[in-house]
């Protein structure tokens, strides 16, 4: 019996149970909630994450469906879930504010395009760089990195005793300051090639008051930044790397210790 006279088979009681965490870190983590994604998809793996989850892990779900110690495991389970994923899409949010700072010293931050990921209107350099990021996500195996923690968390935050502490969410706040270290730092080469000619428009411009800037500045800081881009590609794909990186240890360190 588990509440109000119903009855549920126990092991499936415990893959939907399990099912929380790993749906929660889904919903948060890039990649996997991408809207191109299907939610029957998501809820799939879901399900079979859960079942390897299960099978590594003793895991005990709460005897009574409709119960508040039931709801408060829930939200406990989701919190761990969404934690795990909310750090990977604040770096995720890294290439986004590189593409603000290019495109508008480019001239080009106008122009927008629908991301894949959000569904939503981005800068269409800031939706290169995002593409070109998931793809090293990919290709480095960041995803199964993260069913790996989703699945270890078990151990190390098992259903019942998993709440995280004040401290573990005041550190996993305060690493949203990465994203903005992490845009700029990617923005930089490029960025201050930029930066430096339009401090030398701008010396034209007082120089030469009459010289028709809109016509020369902006085509040549087009130019200008499409070249940049050109030969920092391999430094700026680097160190997407490190963001990756530094995005999964963080999920490893803040949330599980």
């Amino acid at each position: 019996m588990l509440g109000f006279g119903l009855s549920i088979e126990p092991a499936l009681w415990t893959l939907v149970f399990t099912m929380v965490r790993v749906g929660a870190a889904f919903i948060a983590a890039p990649v996997f909630s991408a809207v191109s994604v299907p939610v029957t998809v998501r809820i799939t793996l879901a399900g079979a994450i859960g079942i390897l989850a299960m099978n590594s892990n003793a895991i005990i779900a709460p005897e009574q469906v409709f119960a508040f110690e039931t709801f408060l495991s829930i939200a406990d389970e989701a919190l761990v879930g969404l934690a795990l994923g909310f750090i990977l899409q604040i770096a995720f949010a890294a290439p986004l504010l590189a593409s603000e700072v290019i495109g508008t010293s480019m001239g080009i931050g106008f122009a927008a395009a629908i991301n894949p990921q959000s569904g939503t209107s981005t800068p269409a350099l800031g939706n290169f760089l995002s593409i070109l990021l998931t793809l090293l996500f990919l290709a480095v195996d960041g995803h199964l990195v993260l069913v790996e923690l989703v699945v270890r968390s078990y151990e190390v935050l098992p259903p019942g005793a998993a709440w995280l502490s004040v401290a573990a969410l005041r550190n996993i706040a305060f690493f949203g300051g990465y994203a903005f270290l992490a845009g700029f730092l990617l923005a930089l080469p490029v960025g201050f090639l930029l930066l430096c000619l339009n401090l030398i428009v701008g010396m034209l411009s007082r120089s030469s008051p009459s010289l028709n800037l809109f016509a020369v500045g902006l085509p040549a800081s087009l130019l200008a930044g499409v070249i940049a881009l050109f030969v920092a590609m391999p430094a700026m794909g680097d160190y997407m790397l490190v963001i990756i990186r530094e995005a999964l240890e963080a999920a490893r360190t803040l949330v599980l210790g």
